[in-house]
């Protein structure tokens, strides 16, 4: 937050040398679209467009934009384990792909190749954790990314509005025991992330690490196993959830449950005023919602 600039102390606005402007989508890897798809529009999801070569489908509410990738040669899909869903990349909007990208390569990041065929549009990534990937999209506005890669389903509202006005708060990512300074030096390296104080806490799981995005527009959470687990228990790590933002939790989950969503309920853990998290759904599959002013 900038100060007013006749202030004494004003701050200068945090580095955001990638232009990074929020999220453009989140993709999930599965070899059961169908299944999948039902749990997205349990959630308000609605799909909108298929991929032109690819067996990939986009789902959208309000902003929010959603790939469900099913395709068979592609190893994120076929290394899924019994069809469970698992979130295989998040999408940043920036100001130049690839700008954002040549510079994430001089920084140590991985490049992935592109597969695009012709006519396709080619969209930058890096390799993520757990084999996911993180794309660079600069195309958003008048003229997007699903313009040319996507082919619209006939008589779809391709601008569905978001069920409780619910937008992307944030992605929650596993990660190794004792691994978090790590990552913390990764994502304000890589990104210019920088540390939420732990006394500023969002959501009802207050574990982990949490960073704030250089935009302002969303938050990224680590989180270690717990110290109980045994080191063969631990598993990968991996991008884990979506955070959703409500501006009404409890109208948000009154809602979803009218639509056969369940969400954890117990003495530690329990839909309120903070935020409520649904319960996995095909095993792995569970959002978290976070009251969202």
């Amino acid at each position: 937050m900038t100060l007013h600039p006749t202030h004494r102390e004003a701050v200068p606005d945090m580095p955001n040398r990638l232009g990074l402007d929020g999220i453009e989508f989140i993709e999930y890897a599965t070899s059961r679209p169908q299944a999948l798809g039902q749990v997205l529009e349990n959630m308000g999801f609605k799909p909108v467009a298929r991929h032109r070569s690819r067996e990939v489908t986009l789902y959208r509410q309000g902003g929010m934009n959603l790939v469900v990738n099913a395709s068979p040669d592609d190893a994120r899909v076929s290394a899924t384990t019994d069809g469970q869903p698992v979130i295989s990349a998040v999408a940043f909007r920036v100001q130049d792909a690839l700008k954002a990208h040549t510079r994430c390569i001089d920084l140590g990041a991985w490049t992935v190749p592109s597969h695009a065929q012709a006519m396709e549009l080619h969209i930058p990534a890096i390799h993520g954790p757990g084999g996911s990937r993180f794309y660079f999209v600069d195309r958003w506005q008048e003229f997007s990314i699903y313009d040319i890669d996507f082919k619209p389903i006939p008589t779809v509202d391709q601008h569905p509005k978001a069920l409780s006005d619910m937008s992307y708060f944030g992605v929650v990512q596993y990660i190794g025991a004792a691994r978090s300074a790590d990552w913390l030096a990764y994502f304000e390296h890589m990104f210019d992330f920088t540390v939420v104080p732990d006394e500023q806490r969002f959501g009802i799981l207050p574990k982990g690490k949490l960073m704030k995005s250089p935009c302002g527009k969303f938050l990224w959470q680590l989180i270690e196993p717990d110290p109980w687990m045994d080191d063969n228990e631990e598993a990968p790590e991996s991008l884990q959830r979506i955070g959703l933002g409500v501006r009404d939790v409890g109208a948000a989950v009154a809602a979803l449950k009218a639509q056969g969503v369940e969400f954890v309920e117990s003495t530690q853990l329990h839909p309120e005023d903070r935020g409520a998290l649904t319960r996995a759904m095909l095993g792995s599959v569970s959002f978290e919602l976070v009251h969202q002013a």
